[in-house]
């Protein structure tokens, strides 16, 4: 693995963490379309890691911070406060995010078959 290569999934995980406390605050504040924008920022880094590094582990990395981030936040602070209320749309938040990216980082990736980009049989 090489430095570039580390240097990128060290990025991944840092805007995994940023994507998401963002989600956790912007999810509660517009409910449902709040939540949609949360779970579409948790996709599109995944998926974006995935396409970006060529690799499953690119999906994985910024799954992976997320989860940790996201679960980090929802512990309770010594003043009893929460950042995520026990409502429906937090659950979803939760358990949507890790499902997207738990998929993102599963993806098959199947590479092209080799051979000229022209339609076969013409």
């Amino acid at each position: 693995m090489t430095a570039l290569r580390l240097g990128g999934y060290a990025l991944l995980a840092v805007a995994g963490v940023l994507v998401g406390a963002a989600g956790a605050l912007v999810q509660a504040a517009w409910f449902p379309g709040g939540l949609l924008l949360a779970l579409l920022a948790v996709a599109g880094l995944c998926y974006g890691g995935v396409k970006a590094t060529g690799a499953r582990m690119g999906g994985g990395v910024p799954a992976g911070a997320w989860t940790v981030a996201v679960l980090l936040l929802t512990s309770s602070r010594s003043e009893g406060d929460f950042l995520f209320g026990a409502g429906l749309g937090s659950y979803a938040f939760l358990l949507g995010g890790m499902f997207i990216g738990v998929m993102c980082a599963t993806l098959p990736l199947v590479p092209q078959p080799p051979g000229p980009p022209v339609r076969l049989g013409k």
